[in-house]
């Protein structure tokens, strides 16, 4: 029975962790804090708290594993915080585990094209955000180590949706013509799936992970409004700068697609009308 550790089992994480113990892998999760760790405690897998940060927690674990799968989320930390979580906690995961595939979930947002390109992965990926930077970094670090990297795209999934909230708060982009890609957290989940089985071919290499249809935002939101009720828009706000950078690209998964992944929600449109809608009560 192959092993795999999740390393992060957040949104994305313990919806990993579920499917891959449905596909019959020996599963164990990791969080950041016990209090996490509690939450998921009826899983039908351990998980346990563990702080990828301190290497001496991760060397520690005393087990081996065939694949580990490093899915943090910095929540919103600063950038040393964003430091700590995925360069240190992968440097820690491949010291630990140095027999196992570190398959890293990255960000299409460290390709940096501002022209509506479509990019894939051999396209430039120089961002000038620090942390694009961060993760640029990590990213050497894990394919240097025979790793896989998969970029993913913007998430979004059951009660989880940054353009429904948006428009829900009144704060809808109406006019905005940047490209959003985004990526439904089962087909995430489905993605990795596979890299896991594959991993003797995939490593070494970057994935992008992403819906087939690029959407504009204001697109998404007359999608939205043709739908359900706009609300009042909210009094303007000074624009605050994007932490992950200004960038305008449509990120293509045809690399992806030819190991046979085929995602469940391809669309914006699909997506909103199959899963998200119904999750928040639509």
């Amino acid at each position: 029975m192959a092993r795999v550790l999740i390393a992060g089992c957040g949104y994305v994480g313990e919806a990993v962790a579920t499917r891959f113990h449905e596909e019959g892998w020996q599963v164990e999760g990791w969080t950041g804090s016990a209090a996490s760790a509690a939450k998921l405690s009826e899983r039908p897998y351990p998980v346990r708290a563990v702080d990828v940060t301190k290497a001496e927690a991760v060397s520690k674990a005393g087990k081996a594993f065939d694949v580990v799968i490093h899915s943090v989320s910095s929540r919103g930390g600063d950038e040393e915080q964003y430091r700590r979580l995925y360069f240190e906690g992968a440097k820690n995961l491949i010291a630990a585990f140095p027999d196992a595939t570190l398959i890293l979930t990255g960000s299409t947002s460290v390709y940096p094209q501002k022209d509506g390109s479509i990019v894939d992965e051999s396209s430039p990926a120089e961002p000038l955000h620090a942390r694009g930077m961060i993760l640029r970094e990590t990213e050497k670090l894990v394919l240097a180590a025979g790793g896989i990297v998969a970029r993913l795209g913007g998430i979004h999934g059951p009660g989880r949706s940054y353009f429904l909230t948006k428009f829900l708060e009144g704060a809808g982009d109406k006019t905005g013509t940047r490209f959003i890609n985004q990526i439904h957290r089962d087909d995430i989940v489905a993605a990795l799936l596979l890299l896991a089985r594959r991993r003797s071919e995939c490593a070494g290499q970057i994935y992008n992970v992403v819906g087939d249809e690029p959407i504009q935002s204001r697109t998404a939101y007359e999608w939205l409004a043709a739908r359900l009720t706009p609300p009042p828009p909210k009094p303007s706000e000074p624009r605050r700068p994007r932490t992950r950078g200004e960038s305008n690209k449509r990120v293509s998964s045809q690399k992806l697609r030819a190991l046979g992944w085929r995602p469940r929600y391809p669309t914006f449109e699909a997506a909103m009308a199959e899963s998200i809608l119904p999750s928040f009560g639509f």
